[in-house]
């Protein structure tokens, strides 16, 4: 009768240290992931008239993987911290309000670039990629980056102010991208045309956020 009964304690006690595994690894995973980003190499490239001239929108992609030193500069080329001691960026921003979010989607997962940290941060797994735009082109590029507007950043500007600065904000930005990407040999082009309800549902977006382009980076087919 004894040992019955310390073998229906000890089941019950596996059960509890297995079901509370089972929280605590479910509990892990729920956790966003943050992947940490080399410090981005600011010295070098072509000089800036090479650049331009190299300038150009591409539809074509290889599949082939963008390195995390690449993609730590592309990104701090787009809209990093240039200024440290005043947390001012890359690309200017309407009253410094830098409501432009970039989104980082992979075959992975879709990330926010976290500039103060240099680190992305996970929003959703999943390749989402076809997703950032219609054309066949965007889902082989192996980076297609979105940017999003906060109008609550943007104080008591009207409606018509926020959808007019969180663009010109945006094409800053962008253009940024272009000119890293005509420097280090990537194609690139903007994109305007996709599901933006479909696009907000998938990414979690406030009421409040907004997208605005899209635009996928990648090496050229060879």
């Amino acid at each position: 009768m004894i040992y019955e009964k310390r073998r229906i304690m000890l089941k019950k006690f596996f059960i509890i240290v297995f079901l509370s595994v089972g929280i605590i690894t479910f509990a892990a995973e729920e956790q966003p992931q943050i992947l940490s980003l080399p410090r981005p190499q600011i010295i070098g490239g072509k000089p800036l008239m090479e650049a331009l001239s190299a300038r150009k929108s591409t539809r074509e992609f290889s599949s082939e993987e963008i390195s995390p030193q690449t993609l730590s500069n592309l990104l701090w080329a787009g809209f990093g911290i240039n200024r440290p001691e005043s947390g001012k960026r890359t690309a200017p921003s309407a009253s410094n309000w830098q409501e432009i979010d970039i989104y980082v989607a992979t075959s992975k997962a879709v990330y926010i670039y976290d500039a103060k940290s240099n680190q992305l941060k996970s929003v959703v797994s999943g390749d989402l990629r076809p997703d950032f735009g219609r054309q066949a082109f965007v889902k082989t590029a192996p980076v297609v980056l979105a940017y999003v507007a906060d109008y609550s950043r943007m104080g008591k500007a009207s409606q018509s102010n926020k959808d007019f600065y969180s663009a010109v904000d945006t094409g800053f930005i962008s253009q940024n991208v272009y000119l890293y990407c005509a420097s280090e040999g990537l194609n690139t082009v903007v994109i305007g045309i996709f599901d933006r309800e479909k696009f907000s549902q998938q990414l979690l977006l406030k009421p409040e956020q907004k997208i605005i382009l899209t635009q996928p980076v990648g090496y050229p087919k060879k």
